[in-house]
């Protein structure tokens, strides 16, 4: 199957319309709309219910979208790796989820630049369910992740302990006060979420709710208030007194698991990767 088709169809399911997603193809719409019905005769099905100013996926077209991510994604990373220039020797893909960006990818990223130049870098930042489903489909090639599935194909291990800590704009705050004025929730997942309703019962609606320590954290920096984050995070601006601790506030900790594919554990880029953690005394 020709990989434009699907290309074309991914474009034509995330913008719901045929001429926008001409335009980022850098194609006529006619040639969207061609390739749309070939690749719907080619599967048998109807893939978009076609409205007037309204596309929406068939049921069919939502099973295909992520078996098309799969194989778009996949074929770029092999035409990748066999146009590999003579001067790298490997590649490693590697994911995240967004906050473990900046908590723990970054520092090992630059430092596997530093001691393994020859070797290709891919990093991407994703959510919790594309991080599995694209390492399970091998796209990815190790994942750093908080609560990782429990799946007999994966790999699971502990690298590092983050302390997440209440933090606030305001001096002296209690945290009985914090939760019920200017205070953002941080979804840092399921055992956070329970144990911040258990100290927590009354707290008032948040201001913000946001699946992003990072954007909460430049939220108060910027217009003041209180929120969760990750203590690796925040530790400049408490040192500086840009931010402060709220000091009856409980530390609640979360723990982040590298994921791999048991049969890949063994390759040397991932296994220069966790040399790097450990000589940094990450795991």
């Amino acid at each position: 199957m020709d990989i434009a088709l699907l290309r074309t169809f991914l474009e034509v399911a995330k913008v719901r319309h045929f001429g926008k997603a001409a335009e980022t193809l850098c194609v006529t719409q006619s040639a969207v709309s061609a390739r749309i019905k070939q690749l719907e005769s080619t599967l048998g099905v109807d893939l978009f219910i076609r409205k007037r100013g309204d596309i929406q996926l068939t049921l069919a077209g939502n099973r295909l979208q992520r078996h098309a991510e799969t194989i778009v994604k996949g074929w770029a990373r092999a035409r990748q790796d066999i146009a590999m220039e003579s001067s790298l020797s490997d590649s490693i893909a590697i994911g995240c989820m967004n906050d473990l960006w900046d908590i723990l990818l970054k520092g090992l990223c630059l430092q596997l630049a530093h001691q393994a130049p020859e070797m290709l870098l891919q990093v991407e930042i994703l959510t919790r369910e594309t991080l599995v489903q694209r390492l399970t489909s091998g796209l990815l090639d190790l994942v750093f992740m908080f609560e990782p599935p429990q799946m007999s194909e994966l790999s699971i291990s502990k690298v590092m302990e983050v302390p997440l800590v209440m933090v606030s704009s305001r001096q002296g705050l209690c945290a009985a006060d914090a939760v019920h004025s200017g205070y953002t929730l941080v979804d840092w997942g399921n055992s956070f979420a329970s144990l911040h309703a258990e100290y927590f019962p009354d707290a008032a609606v948040p201001m913000m709710r946001t699946g992003s320590g990072g954007l909460a954290y430049d939220l108060i920096r910027q217009q003041g208030g209180t929120a969760y984050l990750a203590e690796q995070m925040v530790a400049g601006a408490l040192e500086q007194g840009q931010l402060f601790r709220v000091a009856d506030a409980p530390v609640i900790e979360r723990q982040v698991y590298r994921v791999v594919r048991p049969e890949s554990e063994h390759r040397k880029p991932i296994r220069s990767a966790l040399a790097c953690l450990q000589a940094a005394g990450v795991c």
